[in-house]
């Protein structure tokens, strides 16, 4: 593969990502279609006990075709000690995420719980936020959850379907002000509350996020064990994570590996937002 196809491909996987701005089974693409011809499931045996004894609160996180992996497996893994999770999409067929790994739901959305404690839509390929029958989903059960919820781009799929209306919230840098066009207000933050509505801002803030949530469904000590458990005490590398942080020469560097695709997003978010009210109703 010559420099100019590796970053277009980069380009390309990036947009499905950051500015087009998981879990079931996550395996290499060729475990995963081996142990799917054979009708077999390669399980862990590795079982602990839940992290606390009452009731397991039920989330439903949505899964789909070029999913940012780490939005959704991130809140997963802080989640699935103390809850019932259910990852969700329209079929449970084997999928590829943004970074190529092989992942499946474990339900439906029909499947899926009428009633939840909480709804979770990770960020990723955005084509998703113009497909109806998530939308409706979405909406379903959103108007009756107790914690709507999301992590990077996931904030405006929620968006989409009308359930931001009003309310603050986060999301990826390069996508947060789209939130304005759905009734939102947009605040740059690492993980925001208003009211029933959590978002995490861009990809690594979903465990921050996952630790928020877990201790509005279960209290502060259940969430210190399960951050306790990650071992998650960031010290990264590098002051870069922020464009004001990354600087104008990184900043510039960014915008001309994305192109002209990099400029999609908000027309993309207008074209969505003029529908958000056949799934929820306008707020006025």
């Amino acid at each position: 593969m010559n420099n100019e196809t590796h970053t277009d491909l980069n380009r390309r996987r990036f947009v499905g990502t950051a500015t087009a701005l998981a879990a079931g089974i996550a395996m290499s693409g060729q475990s995963a279609r081996a142990g799917a011809s054979e009708g077999e499931l390669q399980k862990s045996k590795l079982k602990l006990p839940p992290m606390h004894k009452g009731r397991k609160p039920e989330v439903a996180m949505l899964l789909y075709p070029g999913v940012t992996l780490l939005d959704l497996v991130g809140p997963q893994a802080v989640l699935s000690p103390s809850c019932n999770v259910h990852v969700v999409w329209k079929n449970t067929d084997l999928m590829e995420t943004d970074s190529g790994l092989i992942m499946k739901a474990t339900s439906t959305l029909g499947e899926c719980p009428k009633d939840l404690d909480v709804l979770f839509v990770p960020g990723g390929e955005f084509s998703v936020m113009m497909d109806p029958e998530v939308l409706e989903f979405l909406a379903d059960r959103g108007s009756r959850a107790r914690y709507v919820t999301s992590v990077c781009g996931g904030s405006i799929v929620l968006g989409a379907a009308g359930l931001l209306q009003g309310y603050e919230a986060t999301s990826h840098w390069s996508a947060r002000d789209a939130l304005s066009l759905f009734g939102a207000t947009p605040v740059e933050a690492r993980v925001v509350r208003d009211r029933n509505r959590i978002s995490g801002g861009g990809v690594t803030a979903g465990i921050d996020f996952g630790l928020v949530l877990l201790a509005e469904l279960l209290g502060e000590d259940v969430a210190k064990l399960s951050q306790l458990a990650l071992e998650y005490d960031p010290a990264p590398p590098f002051d870069a994570g922020t464009p004001a942080k990354a600087g104008p020469e990184i900043m510039g560097r960014m915008k001309e590996w994305l192109g002209p695709a990099g400029e999609m997003l908000m027309p993309m978010c207008a074209a969505a937002a003029k529908n958000m009210g056949k799934y929820t109703p306008l707020v006025k």
